[in-house]
């Protein structure tokens, strides 16, 4: 399997995550707007550890596996300042998983990100399609899917930190991927 690579985009840097980053998440994850729609696996309120603890006892050996690929999102302008995190895995309806610290939302820089890291599962580790789960009430989530040629595929009600909802799955295959590459981003998928 492929080492996780530094990703660079127009505005930012994807770096590799490392166990050095732990108080960084800490201070930038711990916050209602980033965690209330994700899996409810995530704790909350969440404990003084906790990025401490998912990095050293979920996402550090699931890279050293080879099934997960995680980076730490920073702005170019300011590359020791980490402002989120963006994930790929090699699991059955969830291959990729993000988060951006709610000052950071709404400027199209996880769309960017996402872009960065779609090209490596797509391109570096050939995978034939990627599928994205997302609480349906997440509508910022949901518009960065869209805007990737994504589409939904099915939905069903899940637990998340803030409730029971619809979890919508979209996806988009690989040649649906390449084809909006080829057409600058835009096309039907």
């Amino acid at each position: 399997m492929p080492i996780t690579p530094t990703l660079h985009t127009q505005r930012l840097v994807l770096q590799p995550l490392q166990l050095g980053d732990a108080p960084a998440i800490q201070e930038r994850f711990a916050h209602w707007e980033v965690v209330r729609y994700l899996n409810a696996a995530v704790p909350w309120p969440y404990p003084a550890d906790g990025a401490l603890s998912y990095l050293r006892d979920v996402a550090l050996p699931a890279i050293a596996l080879g099934k997960e690929w995680h980076w730490t999102i920073r702005l170019l302008s300011q590359p020791a300042n980490l402002i989120g995190s963006i994930s790929l895995m090699d699991a059955v309806d969830n291959n990729r998983g993000f988060w951006l610290a709610p000052e950071y939302q709404g400027k199209g820089l996880m769309g960017e990100a996402c872009e960065a890291v779609d090209a490596f599962w797509f391109q570096t580790l050939n995978r034939e399609s990627m599928r994205v789960p997302k609480a349906a009430p997440n509508t910022g989530s949901r518009r960065i899917s869209e805007r990737a040629g994504m589409h939904k595929v099915s939905s069903e009600e899940k637990d998340f930190v803030s409730g029971r909802f619809a979890c919508d799955l979209w996806e988009i295959t690989q040649d649906q991927w390449l084809a909006r590459r080829k057409n600058g981003g835009e096309g039907e998928v």
